[in-house]
């Protein structure tokens, strides 16, 4: 049994699919990946199932009827990840946003450093984005400022979204109260990790904006995020968190 499993949700991404799978799979370090998939239209799961064949052991399909959100997808492979007894779970895109060959560097953190969240942080050397307008750098800068002030952890880039847990973290955390679905997914996830006393380490790393395909962000994304922290905030204040 491997004891890396990627998880990549997908939503049309059929552009990119194949070659985010086989670029994954082509790293040294030998990782599993699970594909959660909310029934594309444009049939990305076909593309899948057809190289399943060809990575059999190592390549992975959970085909949900809808699109149910990315907070969603990701629970519902970390409760895959965990029944399976995988030690090291980590989130990605599909896109090629986060570039492969930095997996290992995530994975390191977790099992040579100590950390138990390993963050691919685009801020914590500065700024590491590249082709995204300035307005979006700048939206995606100031929110995790915002959440710095609101919630007190002490990480830049808290709405990252590729990252690696060691699995006693989800252990710890019930992923069955977890409540947002977008990007705010991402800051609860890490606020969650946060307050029960895990370690958080971040990890630099170079964001490159996709190529291919279209962007699931949206102003209810957005909203979601900046009411969101607060939400968290006061839940953990009277101890509902």
């Amino acid at each position: 049994m491997n004891d890396c499993l990627v998880i990549i949700p997908t939503y049309n991404e059929i552009e990119n699919i194949e070659s985010i799978i086989r670029t994954v799979l082509s790293q040294d370090k030998l990782f599993h990946v699970l594909i959660i998939d909310d029934n594309s239209p444009d049939h990305t799961a076909h593309k899948v199932i057809a190289l399943q064949s060809e990575f059999s052991e190592r390549l992975f399909l959970e085909k949900r009827e809808k699109k149910a959100g990315l907070g969603t997808a990701y629970v519902h492979g970390f409760k895959w990840a965990l029944e399976k007894r995988y030690d090291y779970i980590f989130e990605m895109d599909a896109d090629f946003s986060h570039n492969p060959t930095d997996l290992e560097k995530l994975y390191h953190a977790c099992h040579l450093g100590d950390a138990d969240l390993a963050v691919g942080s685009r801020y914590v050397t500065g700024v590491n984005v590249v082709n995204w307008p300035l307005s979006r750098v700048l939206l995606s800068y100031f929110a995790s400022v915002y959440v710095r002030f609101i919630t007190g952890m002490k990480i830049h880039d808290a709405t990252a979204g590729f990252v690696c847990y060691k699995r006693h973290v989800l252990e710890n955390i019930n992923l069955d109260q977890i409540k947002f679905v977008g990007y705010a997914f991402q800051i609860e996830m890490k606020y969650r990790t946060f307050c029960s006393n895990f370690k958080i380490s971040e990890v630099p790393i170079i964001f490159t904006d996709r190529t291919k395909g279209q962007s699931k962000m949206s102003n209810s994304i957005i909203v979601e995020a900046v009411f969101g922290v607060i939400a968290l905030r006061l839940k953990r204040l009277v101890n509902t968190l």
